[in-house]
């Protein structure tokens, strides 16, 4: 029988809190509304049968709206709480970030916070010091570090908190929201962090409603829906359908669906003097039918329908692709593109075809649009209304939106001779 290497596993677990209506104004409250019947309360269920494992090097990522269970599964597997029913079993050293400065003591300086979090955590007090130059300069907190963390700002906090998790050498790092505080430089140093315990082979929980993070750190989402498991699976199909479902429209979160999403974001739009019409945009392989999923890295095609009732002297069209957070990553159009178009009558596609897909996986939100030869007439703009996902191909790239095909290269230098960058050109 093979040996469970599974170092986080929930076996049927339920947890229930009791919520009572009634103020309690004493302990003598408390204790006598626990024996009085008809008291009004009332049983919450906050999570229901919840049953995954997590093994080395895995990386799950735990979504769903407010209330649906996440925070309550970080803490039963903390041991924070306790499960109802159901069996927890964690293995490893394990490291959490659950709340905003969590086991830090306001009146102690930021330097006597790193020891105690770390003796928290289980290391020795000499291995702190050996990681506390680095913890210090991971947080940006050198200025600071020796006065008292009351006086902090809560990106000082989450700085300082992400520091000492994640330089503990954990097997499991539970994480929530962490990458909701800090500012962008922040943000981006947390998730090169998680990518490298990652790779490490470190097994990974994390919490949160950024998709776009959850997509690029994580193997594997759980959906939790009023704390039971709806969907678990690969991050951008479980992504894909929990936004499907939050927008309501419950047939989009079909996998059978394979005609482009509209209209699906709150922010999608549409807008145009009218004169023409974009009929719809599609994607897929060169030559090959219509697709809403498709491998970075792979050749592909945007095909651009239309219909011009009239006839339009040199239009020029135009896509744009977004993250699904709102962040433009590229806009090209026809004209930039040495495409002159003389004119369009009736039906017609305008595609724009690309020899390999430099995005990397994630879900985008793709723009169309249908302009005057000046660029400043919009017969018809069709903002962010077409969803594309994006599933990892051959390339192991996946962190950050696009792949830049670059070549890396190394020059040692000769033992006991000093490198310069003029003796490095040479050797070139």
């Amino acid at each position: 029988m093979e040996q469970n290497r599974a170092l986080v596993q929930f076996e049927g677990v339920s947890k229930h809190f009791q919520i009572y209506h009634e103020r309690a104004r004493s302990f003598q409250d408390l204790f006598v509304r626990r024996f009085r019947r008809g008291s009004a309360s009332e049983e919450f269920w906050a999570l229901r049968d919840v049953s995954f494992s997590a093994e080395p090097g895995a990386a799950v990522g735990i979504i769903g709206t407010n209330g649906s269970g996440k925070s309550t599964l970080l803490k039963l597997a903390t041991r924070i709480l306790q499960p109802t029913s159901g069996r927890i079993t964690v293995r490893g050293r394990v490291s959490a970030l659950l709340e905003l400065g969590a086991g830090f003591h306001p009146e102690l300086s930021g330097r006597d916070n790193v020891f105690l979090n770390g003796s928290i955590l289980g290391l020795p007090r000499q291995e702190v010091a050996s990681r506390f130059d680095a913890i210090v300069r991971f947080a940006g907190l050198e200025r600071f570090i020796d006065i008292p963390v009351k006086h902090y700002s809560s990106g000082m906090y989450a700085r300082l908190g992400f520091a000492v998790a994640i330089h503990v050498d954990p097997d499991v790092l539970l994480m929530d929201e962490v990458l909701a505080v800090g500012d962008e430089a922040f943000q981006a140093r947390c998730l090169e962090s998680i990518g490298r315990l990652h790779r490490a082979g470190k097994t990974l929980l994390l919490v949160s409603h950024d998709l776009d993070a959850v997509c690029q750190v994580c193997t594997e989402v759980i959906w939790l829906d009023g704390g039971r498991v709806r969907a678990r699976g690969d991050p951008l199909t479980v992504a894909r359908e929990y936004r499907a479902a939050s927008h309501g429209d419950p047939a989009a979160a079909s996998p059978d669906d394979s005609a482009p999403l509209a209209g699906t974001l709150p922010h999608a739009a549409r807008w145009g003097h009218g004169g023409a019409a974009i009929l719809g945009v599609t994607f897929g392989m060169p030559g090959r039918g219509d697709a809403t999923i498709v491998r970075s890295g792979d050749p592909m095609e945007i095909r651009v329908r239309y219909d011009a009732p009239q006839r339009i002297e040199r239009p020029v069209f135009g896509l744009a692709i977004a993250t699904a957070g709102g962040v433009h990553v590229t806009g090209p159009n026809s004209r930039f593109g040495q495409l002159t178009i003389s004119a369009i009558a009736g039906s017609g596609i305008v595609s724009f075809a690309l020899d390999e897909l430099p995005l990397l996986p994630g879900q985008y939100w793709v723009s169309a649009s249908l302009y005057d030869e000046s660029c400043t007439y919009a017969y018809d703009y069709h903002d962010r209304m077409y969803e594309l996902n994006v599933e990892p191909g051959q390339h192991e790239e996946r962190y950050g939106v696009v792949r830049l095909s670059g070549r890396w290269s190394h020059i040692p230098s000769q033992l006991g001779e000093p490198w310069t960058a003029e003796k490095a050109l040479s050797e070139r």
